[in-house]
């Protein structure tokens, strides 16, 4: 948009602290940006916490031995579950379900390979004795 004033045309919004109106998308972007960041920061802190609690619980000897393994498997797969939901943004939604059975089936297949190295390598180490 420009402006013609005695003779020199100059564009109506140059001075530093103008901005467009905002829409309703610009609104609906803020409002996105401001969930995204809250799940992000939410998570952090909940991750933080399900990572502290098991190793106080292990520095001060709070439980028996097998109850402690217990508590940090349990902690664990909780974490997973808020490293799903905050930072992968994996919920039971429609299209979300899709991404979380990828993420699944990969890592059966990881634990699969895994596994079966450490079978091979027991096995070759009982054969060699």
């Amino acid at each position: 948009m420009t402006d013609v004033h005695n003779g020199h045309t100059r564009s109506v919004h140059t001075h530093p602290g103008w901005q467009p109106p905002a829409t309703a998308r610009d609104q609906g972007d803020r409002n996105a940006y401001r969930k995204d960041l809250y799940s992000y920061i939410s998570g952090l802190v909940l991750a933080l916490l399900l990572t502290a609690v098991p190793f106080a619980l292990v520095y001060w000897h709070a439980m028996t031995a097998s109850s402690l393994l217990l508590a940090i498997g349990v902690f664990a797969l909780v974490q997973a579950i808020v490293h799903f939901r905050c930072f992968l943004h994996v919920d039971l939604s429609r299209g979300s379900v899709d991404h979380l059975l990828l993420v699944l089936f990969s890592g059966v297949i990881l634990i699969m390979m895994a596994g079966g190295t450490v079978w091979i390598l027991g096995n070759l180490h009982a054969r060699m004795y």
